[in-house]
């Protein structure tokens, strides 16, 4: 079975252009780029036979070519990272059995979190494909609230059914719970990890499936397999210990080289 992973990558972000290139300090104090940061943290995956970085940005493809990465040069015409991994797939041919898509923007994504996903979906035949979610804690409820008060788009959050089939993916705080937690507290919110692993034919197929009008409000890609009738299987992933926060506004950049610093990263 060969199961390959592509970091999707492009450097005209609304919110924050030239993200992936953005530089954050680890414990030694040395910055690499966030491009970088996410390749090495695929790098620690097990069950992984190849990793790849899909972007159409010189800029991106010169960057990543220079710390050791394999690039697939996509087209510009990619509206989101799924697409970009479709598009990458056709390149590689049909010897590729799953499709891990580590977001660019989330150098924090523990090892397990990905093994856990490829298991997860392996054993879930009635699955598109299979994307984490980690129980918010206190602290970390509040941190996406604080986000939503300050009018910036931060993590999203998603809600499921007792097969962990999801019901729907949110950049709002769902589903509301009108309180306020203590730091350590579990609450009923779960924060959705940016990973996804596809099965190669629904991954294939995806670009070809209409935008629906969820998908368009939120900006959420994942949504498009909800609606065009497709099954998420969300799989439960425990922090044990580590925090996790994607990259979202520059505001975020602190918050990151604090846990970069936090975990040893170099």
């Amino acid at each position: 079975m060969t199961n390959v992973c592509i970091i999707p990558a492009r450097y005209a972000s609304t919110r924050y252009p030239g993200k992936p290139l953005a530089e954050l300090k680890g414990a030694t104090g040395i910055s690499r780029s966030l491009i970088e940061r996410s390749w090495l943290a695929a790098q620690e995956v097990e069950g992984l036979d190849a990793v790849y970085v899909a972007t159409d940005d010189d800029r991106i493809r010169e960057a990543a070519e220079a710390f050791g990465a394999e690039v697939l040069m996509t087209s510009d015409t990619c509206r989101n990272g799924t697409e970009r991994c479709a598009e990458a797939l056709g390149l590689l041919g049909d010897d590729v059995d799953m499709v891990v898509n580590l977001q660019g923007d989330a150098p924090l994504t523990p090892a397990w979190f990905l093994e856990e996903l490829i298991n997860g979906l392996k054993a879930a035949p009635d699955a598109a494909l299979a994307t984490p979610v980690l129980c918010c804690d206190g602290e970390t409820h509040s941190a996406l609230m604080a986000d939503r008060h300050a009018g910036r788009v931060g993590g999203t959050t998603a809600v499921f059914n007792r097969d962990n089939h999801a019901l729907y993916f949110s950049k709002e705080v769902i589903p509301y719970t009108g309180r306020i937690y203590q730091r350590d507290e579990p609450t009923p919110v779960f924060h959705h990890v940016g990973v996804y692993a596809y099965r190669p034919e629904a991954l294939s197929a995806y670009p070809t499936w209409p935008v629906g009008a969820l998908e368009t409000l939120e900006g959420l890609e994942q949504l498009r397999f909800l609606e065009n009738g497709h099954n998420v299987l969300c799989v439960e992933v425990e922090a044990r210990g580590r925090k996790f926060w994607e990259l979202n506004n520059p505001e975020d950049v602190p918050r990151i080289e604090t846990m970069l610093a936090e975990m040893g990263a170099p």
